[in-house]
């Protein structure tokens, strides 16, 4: 892990990083909640406005918070990689 003394960038890479997947977590377990109402749905009827409720609030909040997490943790793995071909002197492994 970067320790506050190191270079600023590398910690704010670090930070965006656990955000990225804290972000990918809760995106994914709201899709479980989503997935889990719907197959309640199935069994109760989804005349029960609860049962939609829940499906259509888990799924917009996993539309908000999964894909900027998606992408930031995308972001971060780019710029790890470019760190390290640049470090590698051009070279990729």
């Amino acid at each position: 892990m970067v320790t506050p003394g190191q270079d600023p960038v590398l910690v704010r890479r670090a930070q965006f990083a656990r955000v990225a997947d804290v972000g990918q977590k809760v995106g994914y377990s709201l899709i479980v909640i989503a997935v889990a109402a719907f197959v309640v749905g199935l069994f109760v009827g989804f005349d029960n406005a609860a049962v939609t409720t829940i499906v259509g609030v888990a799924l917009a909040a996993t539309a908000v918070t999964l894909l900027p997490a998606i992408i930031l943790g995308f972001a971060v793995k780019a710029a790890q990689k470019e760190e390290r071909e640049q470090n590698n002197g051009g070279r990729s492994r």
